[in-house]
C-alpha cells in the first residue's frame, strides 16, 4: 500500500464516545464474549485443585506479580485515554508507515511468527523429544488457556486493528482478524519466554538474549501493521503474567 510522506492525522474518539463504542460492541456480540468466559472458567475449574491452592498460596508472596497486574490493568483502563490513543498512533506511524526493502519486509513477517500458537507446540514438542514431557505437557495447556484469556480480553477491549482506523498503513502478510488489544503473538512469547527462563534459571546473557527475542516479535507486530504499541505492551505484560504463573503451579 502506497504511503504519502506527511499522513493524514485521524480523528481519534473522546474517552467518552470510546465508552459508548464498547458498550454497544458488547451489546452486539454477548454470545461470543459469554461463551470466551464460559470457556475461560471451565478451564480453570479443571484445573487440578492442588495446583490452584499451591497457586494461591505464591500469589501472597508475590509482589512483582501484583504490580505486574496492576500494571495491565493500567495498560488495559489507559485504551479509553483519548491522549493515549494519539501517542499510539504515533509511535505506530514512525515504525510503520515508511517505505522499506522487500527483503526486510519478509525477514520481519518471519519473525513475527515465532510468537504463533504453532511455534509454541513445536516447542513442546522439542522438549518431549528431550525428554521434559511434564514441561511439554505444561506448555501446551497454557498455551491453549492463554488464547482463551486473550480472546477474553480482547472481547471486552474491543479496540480496532491499527489498519482499520490508520490511513496508508502498511499490512505485510495477511490483515489479522479480530480485535487488537492485547497483542497475541507478543503475550504468547513472553509467556514462553518468561517461563523458561524461571524452569531453567540461565545467565543473564541467555535470559537477555530471549527477552531481546521476544522483544523484537513484539516489534515486528507494529511493523507488519497488526497492531498499537500498547497492544504489543500489554501484551508483554500478560504474557510475563502468564508465564510466572505458569512457573508457580509447576512441581519443584
Amino acid at each position: 500500500m502506497q504511503q504519502s510522506d506527511t499522513p493524514e492525522e485521524t480523528t481519534l474518539p473522546s474517552p467518552v464516545a470510546r465508552r459508548k463504542i464498547l458498550w454497544s460492541a458488547h451489546r452486539r456480540r454477548p454470545a461470543f464474549l459469554l461463551l470466551l468466559l464460559v470457556g475461560l472458567a471451565a478451564a480453570l475449574v479443571w484445573f487440578p485443585g492442588e495446583a490452584r491452592a499451591s497457586l494461591w498460596r505464591a500469589l501472597s508472596a508475590q509482589r512483582e506479580l501484583a504490580a505486574l497486574v496492576f500494571l495491565f490493568a493500567l495498560l488495559t483502563l489507559s485504551l479509553i485515554w483519548s491522549a493515549g490513543e494519539r501517542w499510539d498512533s504515533r509511535i505506530f506511524r514512525l515504525f510503520n508507515q515508511h517505505s522499506y526493502p522487500k527483503w526486510l519486509d519478509n525477514y520481519m513477517w518471519l519473525f513475527t511468527q515465532l510468537g504463533n500458537m504453532l511455534a509454541a507446540f513445536i516447542v513442546a514438542f522439542v522438549f518431549f523429544l528431550l525428554g521434559y514431557r511434564y514441561l511439554a505437557v505444561e506448555i501446551i495447556l497454557a498455551t491453549l488457556i492463554l488464547w482463551l484469556l486473550v480472546e477474553t480480553v480482547k472481547a471486552l477491549a474491543v479496540r480496532d486493528r491499527p489498519f482499520l482506523t490508520l490511513e496508508d498503513t502498511r499490512v505485510i502478510g495477511w490483515r489479522e482478524k479480530g480485535d487488537s488489544f492485547p497483542s497475541g503473538h507478543t503475550t504468547q512469547i513472553f509467556f514462553l519466554v518468561t517461563l523458561l527462563t524461571l524452569r531453567f534459571i540461565p545467565g543473564l546473557g541467555i535470559s537477555l538474549a530471549l527477552y531481546t527475542v521476544a522483544a523484537f516479535v513484539g516489534f515486528t507486530r507494529i511493523y507488519v501493521g497488526a497492531h498499537y504499541p500498547r497492544d504489543v505492551l500489554g501484551g508483554a505484560v500478560l504474557g510475563s503474567i502468564w508465564g510466572i504463573l505458569a512457573m508457580l503451579v509447576s512441581p519443584a
